[in-house]
């Protein structure tokens, strides 16, 4: 299996479904995750604490929407349960689910991130209204996006590309990722690398954790997102 990463999506095996249904779930939940496996959608990859990946299982989380009252599901599953890891949709393939008025705006994002070679991908409410198709997105949902970056300057171009997306009412918030699958909030980058903070905090698979210099950013190859 590949490295694992946030914000990944895992596919589950039948095999895999069975064992979560079967697991003593109050019926909203049974309910939510029947609906996930009966139309075989994925979860996503979380942070992984230590005594979950000793045992060889991963931690997956399943954000539910608005008809199941947007609980936060918490899974494990057996590595082997897992048949293969994708991505969060591209922005530039899901801009007709955004509101009418912003998709002009979406559309020059999308071109100024074609521009400085970085793809962003859809997470959060609007990633997965466009997987499952149900009621995710609130009117107040910021877009969230997760952008691969190779490196200190290539995350502050990016920056500065996300930082000049204005319109109102819809808000961008999100990631930048490194090579290593470390993350960071690309408005914390921003406001670290102006001088409006001492360090930022950086997400890793296993835990967090802050950092004062680019020294952990630098060298690692570019994170690669399916396109």
């Amino acid at each position: 299996m590949a490295m694992l990463r946030r914000h990944q999506l895992a596919r589950l095996s039948e095999a895999g479904w069975a064992c979560i249904l079967a697991r003593p779930w109050d019926s909203p939940a049974h309910d939510c995750l029947t609906h996930w496996a009966t139309h075989r959608l994925p979860l996503v990859v979380t942070r992984q604490p230590l005594d979950v990946a000793s045992s060889g299982a991963i931690a997956l989380g399943l954000p539910a929407p608005a008809r199941w009252d947007r609980r936060r599901l918490a899974l494990q599953v057996p590595r082997a349960a897992v048949l293969g890891l994708g991505e969060f949709p591209r922005l530039a393939d899901m801009q007709a689910l955004l509101p009418a008025t912003v998709r002009s705006a979406v559309s020059n994002l999308v071109g100024a991130l074609d521009a400085c070679n970085a793809i962003a991908h859809v997470f959060g409410s609007y990633g997965w209204q466009a997987i499952s198709g149900l009621d995710h997105v609130r009117p107040a949902s910021d877009l969230d996006l997760c952008v691969a970056v190779d490196g200190a300057a290539h995350a502050d171009a990016v920056a500065n590309v996300l930082q000049s997306f204005g319109p109102a009412p819809l808000r961008l918030d999100g990631e930048l990722l490194f090579g290593d699958g470390a993350a960071v909030a690309w408005r914390e980058w921003a406001a670290w690398r102006a001088g409006d903070a001492r360090a930022v905090l950086v997400k890793r698979l296993d835990g967090v954790a802050l950092q004062r210099d680019t020294t952990w950013c630098e060298g690692a190859t570019l994170a690669e997102l399916a396109e």
